[in-house]
């Protein structure tokens, strides 16, 4: 994690005071964070991940991916935003009519897998 938090700041051309600025800290504090000599608080790797725009996930080292470990398609995000804008009852119907079109596609694999 650390190196990556170095990697991050350096590739933003940013220094040390700089970032410390960012996150309300010391220069002093911020080196013993990217240097591994101290472990840095759950609220600074928060506020690394959105200057950095990048997941906690990925600032951990879970991944290499800076979105993260699940990273939502375009189309996922999408339906997500709509799925959000529905009142609860719409909401209720749209989780009704997925468990119908999943037991639906569920059947139809199984007999799909009987006539193999």
């Amino acid at each position: 994690m650390y190196q990556r938090i170095r990697d991050l700041r350096e590739d933003e051309q940013l220094s040390q005071k700089q970032i410390a600025e960012k996150v309300f800290d010391s220069q002093q504090h911020y080196q013993l964070y990217e240097s591994g000599k101290r472990e840095p608080p759950f609220s600074f790797i928060i506020q690394l991940s959105k200057i950095y725009g990048v997941s906690i996930d990925y600032l951990a080292g879970l991944t290499n991916n800076k979105g993260g470990l699940h990273h939502n398609s375009t189309e996922e995000n999408d339906i997500l935003s709509k799925y959000n804008y529905l009142s609860d009852k719409r909401k209720g119907r749209i989780l009704q009519l997925l468990d119908m079109l999943t037991e639906e596609q569920q059947n139809e694999e199984a007999e799909t897998k009987e006539r193999a």
